[in-house]
């Protein structure tokens, strides 16, 4: 099922009720979700992921713009009929009832035609159990589970009415790290198998690239990025997505562009053809880095960790807009950092130059050697 929202916008009025004014969650939002794909909203707490996630449900009424299941408008549908499938933070299972009854519970409220006989009934709730694998634990009580399996019943119970659109709140939030990385290759899987066009709302960039097809980074209710993971990844739009994307972090510095050269404090580190002369910012991944004798860019190095496969390089710069900054290298090459000064040279695809004031990114073309 394609979903399309158009110029969606959600004004709510201010908590503060001496100030008034109003406070825009969600602003002019227009995207395309392609049938039978997997999206992630992405981005930080009170960027107006979920409050896009309610007006796809029915939960929260736009204050204006559409949205379309396919070719029919849903605007002013009711959530019941809209056939989406919700998943939320906390689960929401019934603690008194048994797995089995809480997974049966969306379809008994199944009016007309839609109606199902009680054997159709837990036909639908056994292949739903069988999806995400949890048919041994339907005779338990919520209170009985693992935060992993209570997510798991909240899917089955979602997917149970066979939604036209799967809708997950930050549903890996209440999980610890290795459940967490379990349960979003498990939500992954299952959408596969079902194709059913899934909205993935989450703040953990690294989880909504890893299972996402396409990703949407949003920040202040306006979406700043939209695309396949790494390509957002490789060729962000600006400073914000730069720097909310990546594990560890893109280190960000103070530069200066001069006669079609970067320069990072007094030192021209890249070539930027077709730039005018003007202050920026440059953001260059940890990756992005090779480590040469006589390379043009000059750290101090503060310490080693050991990373396995590779290992990254702690340092500080003057020109840097953080404490230190983090350099990723392949633990094969010959590492030493004793001296006063570590050098590099770069790998221009992983450095990217924004405006100063504006943030946006400023392009120029990547001379490839060879």
């Amino acid at each position: 099922m394609k979903v399309t929202l158009q110029n969606l916008t959600k004004i709510f009025p201010s908590r503060n009720k001496k100030s008034g004014g109003e406070v825009v969650a969600v602003n002019d939002f227009s995207f395309t979700i392609p049938d039978g794909k997997l999206i992630g909203l992405l981005g930080p707490s009170g960027c107006g992921k979920s409050t896009t996630l309610y007006m796809i449900s029915g939960l929260q009424k736009p204050t204006s713009g559409r949205i379309f299941f396919g070719e029919d408008d849903v605007t002013e549908l009711s959530t019941e009929n809209r056939g989406i499938g919700l998943v939320f933070q906390n689960y929401a299972l019934y603690p008194h009832m048994t797995v089995l009854q809480n997974i049966l519970f969306p379809l008994q409220n199944l009016k007309g035609v839609d109606k199902l006989t009680k054997d159709q009934m837990l036909e639908r709730a056994q292949q739903a159990a069988q999806l995400v694998q949890i048919e041994e634990l339907m005779d338990r009580k919520p209170s009985e589970l693992s935060g992993g399996q209570q997510q798991r019943v909240a899917i089955a119970r979602a997917l149970v009415k066979m939604p036209r659109v799967l809708l997950l709140d930050e549903p890996l939030s209440n999980l610890d790290a290795r459940l967490r990385l379990q349960t979003r290759e498990e939500i992954r899987r299952i959408q596969k198998e079902t194709k059913i066009t899934t909205v993935f709302v989450t703040h953990d960039q690294e989880e909504a690239m890893s299972i996402s097809d396409l990703i949407v980074v949003m920040r202040d209710g306006i979406v700043q990025q939209t695309g396949q993971p790494q390509a957002v990844y490789d060729d962000p739009s600006n400073l914000f997505v730069a720097k909310f994307l990546g594990t560890p972090p893109i280190n960000v510095f103070r530069g200066q562009v001069k006669d079609g050269q970067l320069f990072i404090g007094n030192d021209a580190v890249l070539d930027t053809p077709g730039v005018a002369d003007q202050e920026v910012y440059a953001g260059i991944r940890p990756e992005g880095f090779i480590l040469e004798q006589n390379g043009p860019l000059k750290c101090r190095p503060n310490n080693v960790e050991v990373m396995g496969r590779d290992v990254s390089i702690v340092s500080t710069h003057e020109a840097s807009l953080s404490p230190t900054l983090r350099s990723i290298i392949n633990a094969d090459s010959k590492i030493d950092v004793t001296g006063e000064w570590v050098r590099y040279s770069l790998k221009p695809h992983k450095v990217f130059i924004f405006h100063k004031d504006t943030e946006e990114r400023i392009r120029f073309e990547v001379k490839t050697h060879g």
